[in-house]
């Protein structure tokens, strides 16, 4: 037992490979570092750490996690949060947003039980608006909320839209590159761009763009966790099982297949299919779920 340099808790503001941030519980940062060559620590993890010098640390203990939102493909995961209460994700007007990204932003967030929201951002465009609005009239159909925003244009206003929604949660913010993401953190936390050249200066991680996730308060009860801009979005690491959970709409009709194994492609007496012929379900929803089964690993 080391009595004289005791553990500390914290919690990760901001890591890149080994190197993180950490924030102490009496608000100090502390640059640290992860044990081994592999580091599975990320932006929001709970951890404890053993100071190693005057302003250095060393991550001992990552502590169980809530969620954890991470893509992956057959070859390797990317870990991007952990602990998160909700997904914000961010579309814009223009540059145009893929929506095939967005629903496997979904699916993840919904095998973690993570809530999640769909802003629409630069909703100041109004020639291509009604287009965008448009592509997202599938999503609003299911439930899913939806929040238009102009954050460039009016950014008290766009605060005021979003920060009740926000409260008493930490929130990760996920988008694609363009959708104004940066916009809407400094609307928020006016002090986030200050905060995000020196943590990048200290991770050595480039000073202009996002290229990993950190995490602000809001206030004492209150967080958002910025993260870098996504291309693309692997579920590789979802089983099939974990893959139809997180269609809520497939739960009526879980196990009412006639064959215990199907895969719901073009099997006789598949419920999902007959779900779908009935208008019950949406056609693109099971493509989608289909198109994600035939992408994991076997």
């Amino acid at each position: 037992m080391n009595t004289g340099n005791p553990l500390r808790s914290g919690c990760i503001v901001a890591a890149h490979g080994r190197q993180c941030r950490v924030e102490l519980e009496n608000g100090d940062v502390l640059p640290c570092l992860t044990r081994g060559k592999k580091s599975e620590a990320v932006c929001g993890d709970a951890v404890f750490i053993r100071s190693t010098g005057e302003n250095q640390g060393v991550i001992e203990e990552i502590r169980p996690r809530r969620t954890l939102f991470y893509r992956s493909n057959a070859f390797r995961q990317k870990l991007i949060a952990a602990n998160v209460d909700q997904l914000i994700l961010v579309a814009a007007v223009e540059p145009a947003f893929s929506t095939q990204l967005l629903e496997r932003c979904l699916i993840a967030a919904e095998s973690q039980n993570i809530a999640a929201l769909i802003v629409l951002n630069k909703c100041d465009l109004t020639l291509a608006l009604p287009a965008a609005q448009e592509r997202l009239r599938p999503f609003a159909a299911r439930g899913c909320a939806i929040l238009n925003l102009a954050a460039r244009q009016d950014a008290s206003a766009a605060v005021a839209q979003i920060v009740p929604h926000l409260r008493g949660k930490t929130s990760l913010l996920a988008g694609q590159s363009g959708m104004g993401k940066s916009t809407l953190i400094n609307a928020l936390i006016p002090a986030a761009a200050a905060a995000t050249r020196e943590i990048s200066a200290a991770l050595d991680s480039g000073k202009h763009t996002t290229t990993h996730a950190r995490l602000y308060h809001l206030d004492a009860e209150s967080h958002i966790i910025d993260s870098p801009g996504l291309q693309e979005f692997g579920l590789a690491h979802l089983t099939p099982e974990a893959l139809t959970r997180a269609f809520p709409e497939f739960a009526p009709y879980r196990g009412d297949c006639r064959f215990r194994d199907c895969r719901h492609q073009q099997e006789p007496g598949c419920a999902l299919q007959n779900a779908v012929a009935n208008g019950n379900i949406a056609p693109e929803r099971l493509r989608l779920f289909q198109t994600l089964m035939a992408e994991h690993p076997r």
